[in-house]
């Protein structure tokens, strides 16, 4: 396979995954830990709630409750801004995010957050309007409905709490995080040299070993990690023939043309095309979730299109694509890509929570000193191949104190220049992952 590998600041990792990091000084300690060990969920917390009655109300959610419309338009939002800013910050290099993974770690973030803080979270993950109950109840059957929706897909989500041995957090953060996003609580010694190895190998049982390294050490602050991870492994409904696979020309942003692999197949698709670009849906299994692939016309560069990308343009384009006959080329990838977030998250409105004077992040932990944001890491992978996608991403927050046409009869896509692609559970409308293929080279 080829692989196109993109580095911004930190190491490689594979494997979907999020974490969030929280290093706070000053929270309370105490003689016990107010978390369970040994990678055992905890029914207990070290000190007193005040919000008992709150929390009774937030129990015994309803399976198979009906999907939050809120929560999906506010995922698609915030995941198409975020990816127009990373990918502005990236010109002409391979873009790879997962909103998913984002959004899930932003949130269980947000769970500790106060005051203009939660304000600011909650414009930029478009999320005002809806109260902590709200989110929760939201997420936990955002969750529920996309763990493995169809026999040929494989989608898993996983989050834990990993807690420094000794300190007090806000029991209702802990137990929000362990009933809405179930969240496994431990405890876990952060001065042993093998906590961080504890760590990675739940990191890497949870994807597949495609993240098999995220904690490359604890700084001494640092009191609390929350992670999620996702894997998603799909086979496409039908499959691309290997033997049509052939080296072709495939012309990169800077305009080089260079031989790769392409696969080919013909039959019918959703497609949607329009001035600027055209757009097939390939399905996974039994269509439940597809990759979108958008095309730019020759007059259309990549940049343009990613303009477009916008909320309102996409439930439109979603709404267009019709079934029709068609062939499509599409260049066989793996891709591997890390970025750090802080200035994409600040420029999306976040800006308190990563300012040490101002961001109140003490919902998470009672303080002396400010808590707040130091910086968001975020890695993917992605194969794509005749077979189908596997597909992984992490997200680490990290927490510190001061101290259009209409389709036509028939169609042919070939994908041989810059496109943007997405994989999106077509049930819920969930945007898993998208990104912006330069060179598959």
């Amino acid at each position: 396979m080829y692989t196109q590998l993109v580095r911004n600041r930190v190491g490689a990792g594979r494997g979907l995954l999020v974490i969030v990091l929280l290093a706070l000084i000053g929270c309370s300690s105490v003689t016990q830990s107010s978390i369970v060990n040994n990678n055992q969920p905890s029914n207990e917390t070290a000190s007193t709630s005040n919000n008992n009655a709150a929390m009774e109300n937030e129990k015994n959610i309803p399976a198979n409750e009906v999907i939050d419309s809120r929560l999906v338009s506010a995922n698609t939002g915030f995941g198409l801004k975020l990816y127009a800013e990373v990918a502005k910050a990236n010109a002409g290099k391979n873009v790879f995010i997962s909103p998913a993974s984002v959004g899930l770690a932003l949130a269980m973030t947000y769970n500790g957050a106060v005051g203009e803080t939660k304000q600011a979270m909650e414009r930029a993950l478009e999320i005002q309007g809806m109260n902590h109950l709200e989110l929760n109840r939201a997420y936990a059957a955002l969750r529920q409905a996309l763990e493995n929706p169809d026999p040929k897909v494989q989608l898993n989500i996983a989050n834990s709490l990993w807690a420094k041995q000794g300190v007090t957090f806000n029991p209702d953060f802990i137990e929000r995080n362990k009933q809405f996003y179930g969240a496994e609580v431990s405890t876990l010694d952060f001065n042993n040299p093998s906590a961080p190895s504890t760590i990675n190998s739940w990191v890497a049982d949870k994807t597949k070993g495609k993240i098999d390294k995220i904690v490359d050490r604890i700084d001494p602050q640092s009191i609390l990690f929350l992670i999620n991870a996702i894997y998603f492994k799909g086979k496409w409904a039908e499959e691309f023939d290997k033997a049509k696979t052939k080296e072709e020309p495939f012309t990169t942003a800077p305009g080089q043309q260079k031989r790769h692999p392409m696969m080919h197949q013909s039959g019918k698709y959703n497609y949607y095309e329009a001035k600027s670009f055209q757009a097939v849906s390939i399905p996974y299994g039994g269509d439940r979730v597809s990759m979108y692939i958008f095309l730019p016309t020759a007059s259309t560069t990549l940049i343009q299109l990613q303009n477009e990308l916008t909320a309102a343009n996409w439930d439109s384009w979603m709404k267009q694509f019709a079934k029709i006959q068609g062939e499509i080329a599409v260049p066989r990838f793996k891709v591997e890509y890390e970025v750090e977030l802080s200035d994409s998250l600040k420029a999306l409105g976040m800006g308190i929570a990563f300012d040490p004077r101002r961001a109140d992040l003490t919902g998470i932990c009672k303080t002396s000193e400010n808590p707040f944001i130091s910086r968001v890491k975020h890695k993917t992978f992605a194969e794509v191949n005749e077979e189908g996608t596997e597909a992984a991403a992490a997200t680490s927050v990290e927490v510190t104190v001061t101290s259009a046409m209409r389709p036509q009869k028939t169609f042919r896509m070939v994908v041989d220049h810059p496109f943007f692609f997405a994989i999106r559970d077509n049930k819920t409308g969930t945007l898993l992952f998208m990104g912006s293929i330069n060179d598959p080279t």
